[in-house]
């Protein structure tokens, strides 16, 4: 493996299915899967239970079906996925960005890749649709932003305003006016 590639690849815990309280973590470095897990009982019979670990290489780990059902038990399958594709060599570098870097570089996007990307992942369809993103590709478009119109897209959302033409949003902020206007006369 390519040695500028941190020593651990992914890491994750997690706890058993119910009933069980037992604790595992997941750990998969340059060269091998470890599996940890920690039983966690009140019964006097597993009191003195040790943690357990099993280590395998990648390729061993590709090759037990026994510890790859026990992953996507605990884990999931998408988990399973990810680590039997990194055991194979195939790194996802985009899944190790944070959203928020995530949401940075696509604020650069053209729409209509904005609307293609949207369409690859539940987590890239997630951040393509988030507020975060709209709100930063709104104040790239604009010059500036009142404070109504601020109030107006916390309450419809920054996507919904980007996409409202003038006249509309020109209603929308007399009628918001008027709304709140009214409610501060009321108001003893």
């Amino acid at each position: 493996m390519a040695s500028w590639m941190p020593e651990t690849l992914f890491e994750t815990v997690g706890q058993g299915p119910a009933p069980s309280k037992d604790y595992y973590q997941l750990l998969v470095t340059r060269s091998q899967v470890i599996f940890r897990w920690w039983k966690i009982s009140l019964r006097s019979e597993y009191r003195s239970t040790k943690p357990g670990e099993a280590k395998e290489i990648h390729e061993d780990f590709l090759e037990n079906l026994h510890l790859q059902s026990q992953t996507a038990l605990i884990f999931g399958t998408r988990i399973l996925n990810y680590v039997i594709n990194l055991c194979k060599g195939k790194f996802d570098f985009l899944e190790r960005l944070s959203d928020n870097l995530l949401l940075n570089i696509i604020s650069y996007l053209d729409l209509e890749d904005i609307a293609r990307l949207s369409q690859t992942s539940h987590r890239f369809a997630k951040l393509c649709m988030s507020d975060k993103l709209w709100e930063q590709i709104v104040q790239s478009t604009c010059d500036t932003i009142t404070p109504d119109v601020r109030a107006l897209a916390e309450d419809t959302g920054w996507r919904q305003l980007f996409f409202t033409n003038k006249l509309q949003l020109q209603w929308q902020l007399r009628k918001r006016k008027q709304k709140y206007g009214n409610l501060r006369e009321k108001q003893p």
